[in-house]
């Protein structure tokens, strides 16, 4: 893979490995290859796509990339803005602490990944304070703003998470994870527990936040027509590996990988991205 200073982050043969117990007593142990030599870069101000089934590896991928999981080999490495190439994997606990600011992630669950202890205020503000960017009350001050930012009004900072719909504890998360000022972001099945309307709303929120603070993303979901809509470049997914990739329109309407094409093909007749596919496959065939 080449180097690039325009590639904010680049990753190189990520693996990680689990070991699976024996299914009898006297059975061996095996190896459960989650993650299988992946290697991709993703372009500063861009959003990467990165689908494929359930059980695929995606979201361990996105962990493993942000060491909140520990990688079993491989390479990953972040260029901040101003230049500096920082090996993820090899860095101290000072440095990846620095790293955190600069790496985010929304996770899938709002609910699961909410202190229920605290409110919505001092959720958002936590990482100010953990990292030391002011008082506590500057940290609240950032939260209510950002929590403005994100579409939830002054009056909702004090209630705790379950006073909030899915959507809303969602647009919590997402100013938890944006109150740092990153610069990257994994999204990992953000949309995939809200409603239609409420992912529609989700996403414009999350395309005005990547232009206006020029963020890079990785986008990982299992819904091939919500990759299709927001990413610039997809990756595809299988049993750990990435069998295919390439712009949206290329990867859905012409997928040269078998799996691509029965993912596509398994989409309700009515889904844009089926449509799209069925008519490419139509002008090939005549």
């Amino acid at each position: 893979m080449s180097n690039q200073p325009d590639n904010i982050v680049e990753v190189r043969g990520l693996t990680k490995h689990f070991t699976r117990k024996a299914a009898l007593p006297w059975g061996e142990p095996g190896v459960v290859r989650a993650v299988d030599g992946v290697s991709l870069a993703i372009p500063r101000g861009t959003t990467v796509g990165l689908v494929g089934e359930s059980g695929s590896g995606k979201t361990t991928f996105g962990r493993a990339l942000l060491r909140l999981i520990e990688p079993s080999s491989g390479e990953v490495v972040f260029r901040g803005s101003d230049g500096a190439a920082t090996d993820v994997l090899a860095a101290d606990p000072g440095t990846l602490r620095q790293l955190r600011r600069s790496m985010q992630i929304v996770f899938q669950d709002p609910y699961h990944s909410l202190n229920p202890a605290r409110t919505a205020g001092e959720i958002v503000a936590e990482g100010l304070i953990i990292h030391g960017a002011g008082s506590r009350a500057d940290a609240l001050d950032a939260a209510q703003a950002m929590l403005r930012r994100v579409g939830l009004p002054d009056e909702r900072m004090r209630r705790p998470p379950r006073a909030f719909s899915g959507g809303q504890r969602q647009r919590i998360a997402l100013a938890r994870a944006l109150v740092l000022r990153p610069e990257f972001i994994v999204c990992d099945e953000i949309t995939s527990a809200l409603d239609v309307s409420t992912q529609a709303r989700m996403l414009a929120l999350l395309a005005e936040l990547r232009a206006e603070m020029n963020l890079s993303l990785l986008f990982i979901s299992h819904d091939l027509h919500t990759v299709a809509k927001v990413s610039d470049h997809v990756h595809v997914m299988h049993y750990g590996r990435i069998v295919e990739e390439g712009a949206p329109a290329r990867i859905f309407g012409e997928p040269a990988e078998e799996y691509t094409r029965v993912l596509v093909a398994a989409l309700p007749a009515s889904s844009p991205v089926r449509r799209r596919f069925r008519r490419t496959r139509f002008a090939r065939e005549s």
